[in-house]
């Protein structure tokens, strides 16, 4: 079976050359206001499971999808099981029910039933025995964490080490990340992982027990770690170090292939659970193009395109990687890599035929950048008017599953940079919407040239290899053209506070001339639970005392923020400090880091 990991989304860089046939994984490729709210309540919102399901499992069956008129999907689902086959889940806000059969007649007969507008096999094999009795995913045992952790050149290409001082990302933001699983264990990503909004799709339906959402492979936990990794002193630093991240499981353990049923469960979820963003660096088994000619792949095209759209109407924008197979997406000619969990053919397609979930209306389609950040990977895919933005793709150096890290190549690496990008557009701007983040992405990226290569068309400006060029974190969270002018100076040891205790963290400037801007940034990242408790203060090396935080948040956690001070009074070269002071019992935490941008 051709393996959707080492095919299309996700390359360790090592292997990069051989394993170029695909772009990624197995298609590869706040305290939030829910995060309390039981699992269990909110899943019934998403997805019906009917009580005909079969109770076990037989040999040769298989899974479709039957679209029918959104709203009540009564009438269909007793026909399912009217006709040889059985219910697994529904999604009536869409219309769409997933329904299982062993009859190979089961989608001719249903496609005869009124009311049914298409029906389509969503595999051209069986459905595992464990889609009725899934097995948690292993909770791997953790590595010993590094004790460094150092900015990396994809970071530096985008910015996002500028964007740290000025905006690490609001822990309001929640952003999905749609893979093969996430390691919630992990020490660069436990910090910022929302569990009560995590989930397995796999097969589907949701499964809300915990740990369903762990890794199956290690394609997901790297993806997040690019997105979100915590701004904690160890391995590794995300786009977004202060947002949230839940993981959607929608690969398959085994195979690790993301069917259509999966991706569905998957979208709806990310639009009933307020995320702001979703990354899927995947593409939609088992057809690497979906063609609206084959009665399958339409009802694939209809049911995971309403998906998306419903996301998108719930204010949750999908970012997706344009796969690695080096081709051009705006001329489609063949598809030798189709189906994937069978024996692939070669056929003929034209630009009709969607990869999705990267192709559909809506969705930010990103290409990959090589090492030198203004180049186009050697493997990604490209395309005018179909390639939105670009990002670094090659030796990315992520987290995977057991506290340990890696280097991937891939488009799959490049889209979670955009996905972090669009959440500090999001954290930066709350009432920003999907198209508004759109929009933003392609206004603030830095335009790049097309090298010396007849495949690529356009302009500076917009182009078939990067699209409207590479992403900018920091004009993400400043909203400006230019970095801040200002010296900057940052203290990342970390301070322990204790309770009823007051500890200070010094920073000393120097080769500043005159005194501080009226507009002194003070970035604070106080890793604390309770935040009422505390008091923060920047301290001027003549002993002024600036208010930051005064014992608000009550029982929020942490306190990630840069603040602006009118300290044009103050002599700026000398020792300042950050003071913080621990007010009552019961909650400790640390300064983990500031920083001061004149």
């Amino acid at each position: 079976m051709f393996s959707h990991i080492s095919g299309r989304f996700r390359l360790p860089a090592a292997l990069l050359g051989a394993a170029l046939a695909l772009a990624g994984p197995v298609s590869l490729a706040q305290a939030a206001p829910l995060d309390n709210e039981p699992l269990a309540a909110r899943a019934l919102s998403q997805a019906r499971t009917s009580a005909a399901a079969p109770a076990a499992w037989a040999a040769g069956t298989r899974a479709y999808l039957v679209i029918t008129a959104p709203g009540d999907t009564t009438a269909v689902r007793n026909a399912v099981a009217a006709n040889g086959g059985s219910v697994f889940s529904s999604f009536d806000a869409i219309g769409v029910v997933v329904a299982h059969s062993t009859s190979a007649s089961f989608a001719a007969t249903m496609r005869g039933v009124s009311g049914v507008q298409q029906v389509g096999a969503t595999r051209t094999s069986d459905v595992p025995a464990d889609a009725y009795n899934p097995a948690l995913p292993a909770n791997p045992s953790q590595a010993a964490a590094p004790t460094t952790e150092p900015v990396r050149s994809d970071m530096t290409q985008i910015k996002a080490d500028q964007a740290w001082a000025v905006n690490p990302g609001s822990a309001t933001v929640k952003v999905g990340i749609l893979d093969t699983g996430v390691d919630d264990q992990h020490q660069d990503l436990a910090p910022n992982f929302n569990a009560a909004d995590s989930v397995s799709c796999a097969y589907g339906k949701p499964d809300t027990r915990a740990g369903a959402w762990r890794d199956v492979d290690q394609h997901g936990t790297h993806v997040a770690g690019t997105v979100a990794a915590a701004k904690n002193g160890k391995g590794a630093i995300g786009v977004a170090p202060g947002v949230k991240i839940s993981s959607v499981r929608i690969a398959e353990p085994g195979s690790t292939l993301f069917f259509a049923e999966n991706t569905i469960c998957g979208l709806m979820w990310a639009g009933d659970h307020g995320f702001k963003v979703t990354n899927n660096s995947y593409y939609t088994d088992p057809w690497q193009f979906n063609c609206p000619d084959n009665l399958d792949q339409a009802a694939i095209l209809t049911g995971v395109g309403r998906a998306q759209a419903y996301a998108d109407g719930k204010g949750s924008l999908q970012v997706a990687a344009a796969g690695n197979s080096n081709v051009d997406l705006a001329n489609k000619t063949t598809d030798s890599s189709s189906p994937n969990d069978s024996t692939p053919v070669t056929r003929t397609i034209t630009n009709a035929c969607l990869d999705i979930p990267a192709e559909l209306p809506g969705v930010v389609t990103v290409a990959a950048n090589g090492t030198s950040g203004s180049s186009k990977a050697s493997f990604s895919n490209y395309g005018r008017d179909v390639i939105e933005v670009s990002a670094p793709g090659e030796s990315v150096y992520s987290t995977i599953p057991g506290g340990r890290y890696t280097s991937m190549s891939g488009t799959s690496m490049a889209s979670p940079h955009v996905a972090g990008v669009a959440a500090l557009l999001a954290s930066a701007n709350p009432s920003y919407t999907p198209a508004d983040l759109r929009a933003k992405l392609g206004e603030q990226a830095t335009d790049l040239a097309c090298p010396s290569d007849a495949r690529c068309t356009g302009t500076t400006a917009k182009n078939s290899f990067f699209g409207e060029g590479r992403v900018d974190a920091l004009k993400a969270v400043s909203g400006s053209t230019t970095p801040p002018t200002g010296p900057y100076f940052e203290n990342t040891a970390d301070v322990a506070i204790a309770d009823n205790t007051t500890v200070e963290s010094p920073i000393t400037v120097s080769g500043v001339t005159g005194n501080a801007p009226a507009t002194l940034k003070v970035g604070v990242d106080v890793k604390h639970t309770y935040i009422g408790d505390l008091k923060v203060d920047l301290v001027a090396p003549d002993g002024s005392v600036y208010s930051l935080h005064n014992r608000t948040g009550s029982s929020t956690d942490n306190i990630i923020q840069t603040y602006t001070v009118n300290a044009s009074s103050e002599v700026a070269n000398g020792v300042w400090k950050l003071r913080v002071s621990d007010n009552a019992g019961g909650d400790t935490g640390k300064i983990d880091a500031w920083n001061l941008t004149f």
